[in-house]
């Protein structure tokens, strides 16, 4: 669910937030999609990969939901959005689980996990 564009490369906004159905993708057809980049465990791979359903510029930092559970959080992808073969990364929130719930406590302690 997000405010991003809804066209691309033209940028249109929506005046309510949209939601889109995608499906989880392995981490390997991302990292084949984007060679450059080095898909971590960190991150999830979602997308449609028939091109036409992606999030897209303004959706950053946005909820990946499935089955009404908060997944991932909207990070990047291809550019224009909603390319063949080309899916959205987003951050693995599981993975940072312990750090999340350590902030919200209150806890200035708690040290960010390292980067893969």
């Amino acid at each position: 669910m997000g405010w991003g564009t809804i066209t691309t490369p033209e940028e249109t906004y929506p005046n309510i937030p949209y939601c889109v159905d995608i499906q989880i993708v392995h981490n390997q057809v991302c990292q084949a999609a984007y060679p450059w980049a080095t898909i971590t465990n960190n991150m999830l791979c979602a997308g449609d990969l028939e091109g036409g359903k992606d999030s897209c510029k303004g959706d950053s930092g946005g909820p990946l939901l499935c089955n009404g559970e908060f997944q991932g959080i909207v990070s990047w992808g291809g550019f224009p959005c909603a390319q063949l073969l080309e899916p959205g990364i987003y951050i693995k929130v599981i993975n940072y689980i312990e750090w999340i719930q350590g902030i919200i406590a209150g806890n200035t302690n708690v040290i960010c996990p390292p980067l893969q």
